[in-house]
C-alpha cells in the first residue's frame, strides 16, 4: 500500500465517521472533504473545484427547480383526489395507489420533492377514510426511495452514476436505461408492502384536529385579568408571560369579541379573558404574581369552544425539505408575529412537547401543532419553510399554469429522448421554461433548490477523482476480488452491492456513488464484466436506505407526522432490504448480462 492510497483511506473513514456522527451538516463535511484532497495534493488545483462545473451537479439544481415548478402549480392537490377516487375506504388499496403514485412521481422529480407534494394530500385521505396515518407514511417514504431507481433523473444519484461513467468515456445510460430492473424494484416494494410490511406498521394516532384539541385542553386554561392586577395596560411583550413565566397567550375574549390575531403589541384590559397554554405550576405562580383569576369555573373552556366557530383553525405543520429555520427556536423567528399562528406543542420521535416551546429548536421531522387564522394557513409555506399537512387552496393564477408546468417536464424528456440533447441542458431549459412561464418566481426557483445536495456532490466529486488518481479504487477492488472473487462474478456483483448499501446508511446515497462506483467499475474491468451491471448494483444497493429514519431526507419528513418511533423503520424495512437484494441478484443479471 503506498502513502497517497494510505492516505486517500483515512479521508475516506475520517468522512465516513463525521457523517455518520452527524455533528457537521453533510455539505460542510463535503467542502473539508474537498479542502483536504486539495492541501495534500491528491488532486491538482483545477480538479479540485471541477465538481461545481460537472454536469451532474448541473442537472441536480435544475431537477430541483422543474420540481419547484410542478408543487407550486397545485399537482399535488389533483394527485390526493386521484389517490382517494381509484382506492376508496380500502387500506390495501390504498397502500398500493400511493405508492405506485409516489413511485411513478420520483422517477421524474427528486424524490424527496415527490413525498413532501403528496404528504398533505395522504394525510388529508387517512383522515377521510379513518384509516391512521402511521399505516400510509412508511409506504409513502420507501416508494420515493424505490421509484427513484426508474429514471435517469430519479434521484441525485443516479445522475451522478451516469456523469462518472460519461467522464471516463466508458458507455452510459440513456433516460429510461434504468426502467426494467428499476420497475422491478418498485413492484418488489409495493408487493412486500402489501403482503408483509404493512402487518408491521405501527397503529398510532396523530395529533390531527380532534385529538390535538383533546391533548390541549389539559395544558388551555382561561384567566381573568383582574382590574387591580399588574397587566393592566402592559403589552404581550411587556407581560413577560412567555419570558418568564413560559405561558403561551392563544387568544383575548373581550366582551362579545375574541381577539386572535396577537402581536406583541396587544395590551391588556380589566375584566379580558386569556385563553393560556402552558403548566399548572407556572399558571398558580402567573396569577399570584400579575393578577389573575381562573374564569368559566362552571362551563370548562368556553372561550376555546367558541375558537372553532370562528376563523381559528388547528394545523399541523412539518419543516420543508430545504427549511431554513432547522435548529433555530420559534423565539428567534419572531413566529407569532411573522406567521400569525401559535405553536401549541411539537410532537417530536412520539412525543408531545408542550412546554418551553419558544426556545426549543425546531428540528426536521418535527410536527409542529399551530393554531390561528384559517386565512395565513397558506403564509405557513410561502417561504418554503414549513409544509402545511393538508391540502392548501392553490391560487387560481397558479393552478392554470399546471398544464404549462406538466407540459415542460414533458418537453425535456422529449428532447433528451428524441433530439439526443444532453439531459444537463435539457434540464436547464426546462428550470428556465417554469420561471419564464410564471409556474414559479426567480427567488421561489432558488428556494427550490437542495444547496446542501448540490454542494455535497460537488465537495465529493474531487475524493473520486483522488480514488482514482492514486489508484484506491483498484486496491479495493483488489482485496474485494481476493476475498470472493473465487466464488465467482455473482460474488463480486453481490459484494459490490452490500459495500453501497452498508455505506449508504452513514451518508447520502450521493456520497456514496463517488466512492463505490469507482470500486465497482475496477472489479467489473478485472473480471472482463459488465461495468453497466455491476453500476447499476451500486445504484440500487445504495438506495436500500430503509433501516433509520435519519437514512434518508424522505424517512425524516414522514416521521413526526406519522406519529413513528426510530425503531419502525427497521422493523418495517429490514426483510424489504432482504427481498430486493434477493430479486435484484435475480434480475439484474437478466436485464444486463454479467458479461456484454
Amino acid at each position: 500500500m503506498t502513502y497517497e492510497i494510505a492516505l486517500t483511506l483515512a479521508i475516506i473513514v475520517g468522512a465516513l465517521v463525521v457523517f455518520g456522527t452527524e455533528k457537521l451538516r453533510v455539505d460542510v463535511v463535503a467542502l473539508l472533504v474537498l479542502i483536504t484532497v486539495g492541501l495534500t495534493g491528491l488532486v491538482g488545483p483545477k480538479e479540485v473545484f471541477a465538481g461545481f462545473s460537472n454536469s451532474a451537479v448541473i442537472t441536480v439544481w435544475a431537477v430541483y427547480i422543474v420540481s419547484g415548478g410542478l408543487f407550486k402549480t397545485g399537482v399535488a392537490d389533483i394527485l390526493g383526489k386521484f389517490i382517494l377516487r381509484l382506492s376508496g375506504n380500502s387500506e390495501v388499496r390504498l397502500i398500493v395507489v400511493i405508492m405506485l403514485t409516489c413511485g411513478l412521481m420520483s422517477a421524474f422529480m427528486n424524490n424527496v420533492g415527490a413525498t413532501a407534494m403528496l404528504l398533505p394530500a395522504v394525510i388529508s385521505v387517512a383522515k377521510q377514510t379513518k384509516i391512521p396515518v402511521s399505516k400510509l407514511l412508511i409506504p409513502l417514504s420507501f416508494s420515493s426511495l424505490l421509484g427513484g431507481k426508474i429514471t435517469l433523473i430519479g434521484t441525485p444519484a443516479n445522475i451522478l452514476a451516469t456523469s462518472i461513467l460519461s467522464e471516463k468515456g466508458l458507455p452510459t445510460f440513456s433516460f429510461f436505461d434504468f426502467a426494467p430492473i428499476g420497475l422491478v424494484v418498485l413492484a418488489t416494494g409495493v408487493l412486500y408492502m402489501v403482503f408483509i410490511g404493512r402487518h408491521l406498521l405501527p397503529v398510532r394516532q396523530t395529533p390531527g384536529d380532534a385529538q390535538a384539541k383533546e391533548v390541549l385542553r389539559n395544558f388551555i386554561s382561561e384567566m381573568r385579568v383582574l382590574p387591580n392586577g399588574k397587566l393592566i395596560g402592559c403589552t404581550l411583550l411587556d407581560s413577560e408571560l412567555g419570558a418568564t413565566y413560559n405561558l403561551t397567550v392563544i387568544a383575548v375574549a373581550r366582551g362579545n369579541k375574541t381577539i386572535i390575531n396577537l402581536t406583541r403589541d396587544t395590551r391588556f384590559l380589566p375584566d379580558d379573558i386569556l385563553l393560556i397554554e402552558g403548566s399548572t405550576e407556572n399558571l398558580l405562580r402567573a396569577r399570584e404574581e400579575l393578577g389573575l383569576e381562573i374564569a368559566n369555573e362552571n362551563k370548562e373552556h368556553a372561550e376555546l369552544d367558541k375558537l372553532s366557530e370562528k376563523e381559528m383553525r388547528i394545523v399541523e405543520a412539518t419543516l420543508a425539505p430545504r427549511s431554513s429555520v432547522e435548529n433555530r427556536s420559534l423565539r428567534s423567528l419572531n413566529f407569532r408575529e411573522h406567521y400569525g399562528f401559535t405553536a401549541l406543542a411539537i410532537r417530536r420521535q412520539g412525543e408531545i412537547i408542550t412546554e418551553g416551546l419558544s426556545d426549543l429548536d425546531l428540528k426536521f421531522g418535527d410536527d409542529l401543532i399551530l393554531q390561528g387564522p384559517r386565512r395565513r394557513a397558506s403564509a405557513l409555506e410561502e417561504k418554503n419553510d414549513f409544509l402545511v399537512l393538508e391540502p392548501l387552496k392553490i391560487p387560481e393564477d397558479r393552478r392554470r399554469k399546471m398544464p404549462i408546468a406538466v407540459a415542460l417536464m414533458l418537453l425535456v424528456i422529449g428532447l433528451v429522448l428524441f433530439a439526443g440533447i444532453d439531459i444537463s441542458l435539457a434540464m436547464v431549459m426546462g428550470a428556465v421554461g417554469m420561471v419564464i412561464s410564471r409556474c414559479l418566481s426567480m427567488d421561489e426557483a432558488y428556494a427550490s433548490i437542495d444547496w446542501r445536495t448540490v454542494f455535497l456532490v460537488a465537495g465529493m466529486l474531487p475524493l473520486g477523482a483522488a480514488m482514482e488518481a492514486t489508484g484506491t479504487a483498484k486496491y479495493i477492488a483488489d482485496l474485494m476480488l481476493n476475498t470472493i472473487g473465487g466464488m465467482g462474478p455473482m460474488a463480486a456483483l453481490a459484494g459490490i452491492y452490500f459495500l453501497a448499501a452498508l455505506i449508504t446508511q452513514p451518508m447520502s446515497n450521493a456520497a456514496a456513488m463517488v466512492l463505490v462506483v469507482p470500486i465497482a467499475l475496477d472489479t467489473a474491468m478485472s473480471l472482463g464484466a459488465n461495468h453497466l451491471t455491476f453500476t447499476l448494483a451500486v445504484v440500487i444497493g445504495a438506495a436500500t436506505s430503509f433501516l433509520t429514519p435519519v437514512g434518508h431526507k424522505a424517512n425524516v419528513l414522514v416521521f413526526g407526522p406519522g406519529g413513528y418511533k426510530f425503531f419502525d423503520y427497521a422493523r418495517v424495512g429490514a426483510l424489504l432490504t432482504v427481498f430486493l437484494f434477493i430479486v435484484t441478484m435475480i434480475f439484474l443479471p437478466i436485464f444486463y448480462p454479467l458479461f456484454p
